[in-house]
């Protein structure tokens, strides 16, 4: 593997000066890859306009195709930050208007490119903000394929469509959780809910491990739903969980949260060690895991 620095006409940061990620890697049979750290791009899916495109100009690296807004990555920055700034910059992609819901990485040994599909939750127009931009598109799913693509996006568009019907989500029964360790939690419940959740949060900005899941691709970032009851439901909320309080019996909420995601089409996995709890979470149709194993992810 040799690093190359772009030629002239070649991919480079229109502003500013140019990162120490913004240079070729060249394999040992002459394939070049544009980004020293990695690359990364946006798969933006908005539910009515379908995936956002940016159709590149005729002089960057297999230009005049479509394929996601994205780029090198900066040294030390994680596949999900680089594909939201690289969009941002490309596609003037809003932070705060897509979710990211999971990261798929194309690994060639000497380089990656990690595609991180995120969900449109506030819809916006995207704006050319780069020289390396003809046009930027929405795209109906079952559209994509009639689109001269890159070669790279088109070799893994057929399994990133696969995923993008598979929304995880996790119900958390807190007070399980909470009562599996002897730290006075009894004294302060909604404090002991409340570190909880600050736990979750952490988790939730990280991902999962596609294989903790069960599920394809390599990071998911399941909504994560935490169902509080008794005094723990006075506990604040906390930006990026969903707070479920019970109006009543705790088990009751869960199945029901439960329930009412996997109507929408969610893969929902139900965390508790309560035996009877856990036979109707799986009655209803969920994934059950224990209290343990979300500690052990929580660590």
């Amino acid at each position: 593997m040799t690093i190359e620095q772009p030629a002239p006409g070649e991919p480079r940061r229109p502003h500013g000066p140019r990162d120490p990620g913004d240079a070729w890697v060249v394999a040992d049979d002459g394939t070049r890859y544009w980004g020293r750290f990695g690359a990364a791009g946006l798969l933006a899916l908005d539910p009515q306009r379908g995936v956002l495109l940016q159709h590149r100009v005729a002089w960057s690296h297999f230009g005049d195709t479509w394929a996601l807004p994205g780029g090198a990555r900066h040294l030390g920055e994680s596949a999900r930050d680089g594909a939201l700034r690289e969009s941002a910059e490309e596609a003037g992609v809003p932070v705060d208007a897509v979710v990211p819901r999971l990261i798929s990485v194309f690994d060639a040994e000497v380089w990656t490119y990690s595609t991180v599909v995120a969900d449109v939750v506030r819809a916006f127009e995207p704006v050319i903000s780069d020289p390396e931009s003809r046009a930027l598109e929405w795209v109906p799913v079952d559209a994509v394929d009639g689109y001269p693509l890159h070669p790279g996006f088109a070799a893994s568009w057929r399994a990133l469509r696969a995923v993008l019907a598979v929304r995880p989500a996790i119900v958390v029964d807190a007070a399980n959780v909470v009562g599996s360790v002897p730290d006075g939690w009894w004294r302060d419940r909604a404090g002991a809910a409340g570190r909880l959740l600050a736990s979750l949060a952490a988790f939730a900005e990280q991902g999962t491990d596609a294989r903790v899941l069960g599920l394809p691709a390599t990071t998911w970032f399941p909504r994560i739903h935490v169902v509080v009851e008794g005094e723990a439901r006075g506990v604040d909320d906390v930006s990026g969980i969903d707070v479920v309080r019970a109006p009543g019996h705790g088990d009751d909420a869960i199945v029901a949260t439960a329930q009412a995601l996997a109507a929408e089409g969610s893969a929902v996995t139900v965390v508790t060690s309560d035996r009877g709890l856990s036979e109707r979470a799986e009655h209803a149709g969920s994934t059950v895991r224990s209290v343990s194993w979300l500690r052990d992810q929580l660590t």
